[in-house]
């Protein structure tokens, strides 16, 4: 089967274009409890507030501790936006297994940037930008400036969190260390053959080995999205809101979804931007994915050919697929060196795909390929470090915890005959991403996972929700247009729908959809009808 691509809030990708990458250095989980703040703390007691479920009040009525952020930051780009001093961090403390509260506990990282106007603050918005891994701490803190004068920046307070496992939670989701990270980007997998099929399997088995070893299966076990959505509830109350007010990109649809089922009374506002389908099955959602990607390619190289210069020169467009594995097929039997480390095939192909989440970076892909034709991979190693969040420090961790999260929160495919046909489907739906090889059923690291999953997709079943707000882009290569159609219709909320190319769009300087966005957290109005906007 394919491997899923890793859907993140385009905020990142855009980010990078900065000069910055979004990815850090991994770090060594913090070992027991405490807060973990350094100087200049202030005690803070807002909770508890709203509905506390039984047994949890302890959480729910917490006393935070907020200090600066940088004791926090884990990546260099994070030290830098956490510098702020009008940014507010702390970490909440939360069971691990809810099943057990009296039991180990966990701390979640968050991240305030407080209300311009804290005499007619509303509340908070929590902000989850995707993934999942990815951090909304940093989110929070790399949109800050340019909340300033709006409505949402003067009424709401505006707080990032990093999920369970994540960033700067503790403890910290890390199987693998940067050398073993590197390694395993030049292990190309591209060998679908019986012995190639059996070393790939042996490969993902032994790294779900290596994750149960350095993690411990207590908290893969409880790293899903149903324990993610709790915790937001108990960030909810600690924080003072009785209500919840969500803003959710990507993956954080599918986290907004989950949190809606379990405490429909306790939101006040949610806006999902980039929607995942939650009744589709993994087969169907990886098939959509790869076709969503082949139609960015395309957009892509449609705008390539109206350039001065494109990597694609004379070449027709209906030829552009083949021109592409043409161009990284020597790859596939050597790497290119780039300095003291090498680009392989898979991460020109990754390098590939970052770029196509935003069609503010194509004119690096046109680059990136461009070099590459001349024996240069400098460009595209850099989009494949921002894809896998590398910075020269290392790894930030966030691949290792999108794994553990999506192997909780779907069960595997395990039948040879369906794992042979999606990789078939996904071919066909991205023949861009095809490298020639017959379909694998190769099991997937999931397969061999060392806790069950905890939860299943399907049709979200909602009574007492208040109307969400859906905004969904045509372009979208990782979560399809019609997903975000879907799920307003069973959430029976309303749908934005914004002409462009790119993954995700809220609070990214496309007026016609901040001023929806804006109207409905502030003042909970809704569009009459479902609302075009243009580029």
């Amino acid at each position: 089967m394919p491997r899923p691509l890793r859907p993140t809030a385009v905020l990142a990708i855009a980010l990078a274009l900065s000069g910055c990458t979004a990815g850090a250095g991994a770090r060594q989980a913090v070992s027991g409890g405490g807060s973990g703040l350094g100087a200049d703390v202030s005690q803070y007691q807002a909770g508890p507030a709203g509905t506390v479920p039984p047994g949890l009040e302890r959480f729910y009525a917490q006393r935070l501790t907020w200090s600066g952020c940088q004791d926090l930051a884990t990546t260099d780009f994070d030290r830098k936006t956490f510098a702020d001093p009008t940014l507010r961090c702390s970490r909440v403390e939360v069971p691990l297994d809810y099943a057990h509260p009296q039991g180990r506990t966990a701390w979640i990282g968050v991240l305030r940037r407080p209300a311009d106007n804290q005499q007619e603050r509303l509340g908070s918005v929590l902000v989850n930008p995707g993934g999942p891994g990815a951090s909304g701490m940093t989110a929070v803190a790399s949109r800050a400036g340019a909340l300033a004068g709006t409505d949402l920046g003067r009424r709401f307070d505006l707080v990032g969190f990093d999920p369970r496992g994540i960033g700067a939670s503790q403890p910290k989701i890390v199987c693998r260390n940067t050398q073993e990270e590197d390694a395993k980007r030049l292990d190309l997998d591209l060998d679908t053959s019986p012995a190639g099929v059996a070393q790939t399997e042996n490969d993902n088995r032994a790294y779900a080995q290596l994750c149960a070893q350095r993690v411990g299966k207590d908290l893969l076990a409880n790293a899903g999205t149903r324990d993610v959505a709790r915790d937001m509830d108990v960030v909810r109350s600690a924080l003072g809101d009785a209500k919840l007010n969500f803003l959710g990109y990507s993956y954080g649809t599918r986290l907004g979804t989950s949190y809606a089922e379990q405490f429909p009374g306790n939101v006040r506002a949610m806006v999902l931007d980039g929607a995942l389908d939650p009744n589709e099955n993994l087969v169907q959602s990886l098939v959509n994915q790869g076709a969503g990607f082949q139609q960015s390619f395309d957009a892509f190289v449609g705008w390539c050919l109206a350039q001065s210069q494109c990597w694609l020169g004379p070449i027709p467009k209906d030829q552009a697929n083949q021109a592409f594995q043409q161009l990284l097929l020597p790859l596939t039997t050597a790497a290119l060196p780039v300095g003291a480390r090498k680009l392989s095939y898979t991460d020109a192909t990754i390098g590939t795909i970052q770029a196509l989440y935003t069609d503010q970076l194509w004119p690096v892909l046109n680059r990136g390929l461009s070099e590459l034709a001349h024996g240069s991979g400098s460009t595209l190693l850099r989009l494949a470090d921002i894809y896998y969040q590398r910075d020269e420090h290392g790894y930030s961790g966030s691949q290792d915890a999108f794994e553990a999260v999506r192997c909780v929160d779907d069960r595997p495919v395990t039948d040879p005959a369906v794992l042979l046909e999606a990789d078939r489907l996904y071919r066909e739906a991205a023949p861009f991403l095809d490298d020639g090889h017959p379909p694998s059923a190769a099991r997937d690291a999931c397969a061999f996972w060392p806790v069950p999953p905890s939860s299943d997709p399907a049709a979200p079943e909602v009574e007492g929700l208040p109307p969400v707000l859906v905004v969904s882009t045509t372009g979208d290569p990782a979560t399809p247009y019609q997903a975000g159609v879907d799920l307003a219709r069973r959430l029976r909320g309303k749908l934005v729908t914004y002409e462009g190319n790119q993954h995700t769009v809220v609070l990214q300087g496309v007026k016609c959809v901040d001023d929806a966005v804006n109207n409905y957290l502030v003042r909970l109005i809704l569009p009459k009808r479902s609302t075009l906007c243009a580029a």
